[in-house]
C-alpha cells in the first residue's frame, strides 16, 4: 500500500470527495495524527484511504476552508440540479392540463 502526505494546496478533487466524505461534520482530535517527519518537523494530519493509498492530509485552517467550501459547491450543485427537474416537472403538469 502507496503512503503519501499531501499538503492542503495540493489536494486535488477526489483527496478532497474523500475528506468530505469521511468528515462530513468536520473531524475531531482523536481523528488527528500527530508524527514528526523526515527533516523533525511537527505535523498534525487527518487519514483517508482509497484501495490502494493511504493520504495523510495535513491539517490547518485553510484545509478546514476547503473542505467547507467544496461542501458547499456540492451542496449548490444538487440545488441546482433539484430546481431544474423541479420546474421540468412543472412544464409537463401544464402540458398535460
Amino acid at each position: 500500500m502507496i503512503r503519501k502526505i499531501v499538503d492542503y494546496q495540493k489536494l486535488n478533487e477526489d483527496i478532497l470527495n474523500l475528506l468530505v466524505d469521511k468528515f462530513p461534520d468536520g473531524y475531531s482530535d482523536k481523528d488527528i495524527i500527530a508524527f514528526r517527519n523526515a527533516q523533525n518537523e511537527y505535523i498534525e494530519a487527518v487519514e483517508v484511504r482509497t484501495e490502494d493509498t493511504v493520504y495523510l492530509v495535513k491539517i490547518g485552517k485553510r484545509l478546514v476552508q476547503a473542505m467547507e467550501q467544496h461542501e458547499e459547491v456540492e451542496e449548490e450543485e444538487e440545488e441546482d440540479s433539484t430546481i431544474e427537474s423541479i420546474d421540468v416537472d412543472a412544464l409537463n403538469e401544464e402540458d398535460l392540463e
